[in-house]
């Protein structure tokens, strides 16, 4: 119902460059500065300017994003109208989720959808939080489970609608023969001067590990880079450091490891939000 060459502007626009906006489309660079030059054809104006080796859009592609994103609710209106008047709901249903919420959230809702509405096609993708926030821009996914951190779209934003669904706490992970590993509770601060294991920078885990202990009033001594689970419980099993695992995250029982609830003021957590367009 929209332009296909309007989503690739606010693409463009939500990365910053042409580049990043093509991987985000699974288009070449060069097949999205053809769509961007036949746009700007079409309404008569020029969208994009050059900015040192970059690019910024101009006032006149400012203005028709705004649009766009209006034109963008109307139709989402549009199909819900549509789709009341249909009955049944029948066709494709895309979930998408971050690796936490797709093993442990996104399969029993899926399984709940295709129970109640059978002519449903329900189809599950895990991604990143801004990769999830790019399939419903890009109409590849209809609802999203991220993560609220300080790179995702505000709640505000005019292209979403986010729900908060839970707080997901963070526990610390210390190896068995820990000082602390016989407290039925700890603070963040006491384990300020520890060697931690987190996600490489960039990635939502490091983020989120880095917001918390900085939130406790230190930056936490980086020792190791693990994104997964597994691999940093494994570390942590052999004395490497320790590490903040969500209460959603499922550790090895056999693991020499002990897990210990946080508390403090905000007590560590995660927010799950569920996003559409």
């Amino acid at each position: 119902m929209i332009d296909p060459k309007l989503t690739v502007l606010q693409l463009v626009a939500h990365h910053g460059t042409v580049t990043a906006a093509a991987a985000a489309l699974h288009y070449t660079p060069s097949t999205v500065s053809y769509q961007l030059r036949q746009l700007a054809e079409e309404l008569g104006v020029e969208l994009l300017a050059q900015s040192g080796r970059g690019i910024r859009l101009t006032p006149a592609a400012r203005t028709v994003l705004h649009h766009a994103e209006l034109l963008q609710v109307q139709a989402e209106h549009a199909r819900a109208e549509l789709a009341a008047l249909a009955g049944e709901p029948a066709g494709p249903f895309t979930l998408c989720g971050f690796s936490t919420a797709a093993t442990h959230l996104l399969p029993a809702a899926a399984a709940m959808l295709r129970e109640r509405f059978p002519r449903v096609r329900v189809r599950l993708v895990e991604a990143e939080p801004d990769r999830c926030f790019d399939l419903l821009l890009a109409g590849d996914a209809d609802v999203a489970l991220v993560i609220n951190t300080a790179d995702t779209p505000p709640l505000g934003d005019a292209r979403f609608e986010q729900h908060p669904l839970l707080d997901d706490p963070l526990d610390l992970v210390v190896p068995s023969d820990h000082r602390l590993a016989g407290r039925k509770s700890a603070t963040l601060t006491e384990a300020a001067d520890e060697q931690w294991i987190i996600g490489h920078p960039g990635g939502t885990y490091h983020d989120l590990m880095r917001a918390a202990c900085m939130a406790a009033g230190f930056s936490p001594n980086i020792a190791h880079h693990a994104d997964e689970w597994d691999t940093g419980t494994a570390l942590v099993a052999h004395g490497f450091g320790i590490i903040l695992v969500p209460r959603l995250a499922r550790l090895h029982d056999d693991w020499p490891v002990v897990r210990i609830p946080l508390r403090g003021e905000p007590a560590p957590a995660r927010r799950i939000l569920a996003a559409t367009r």
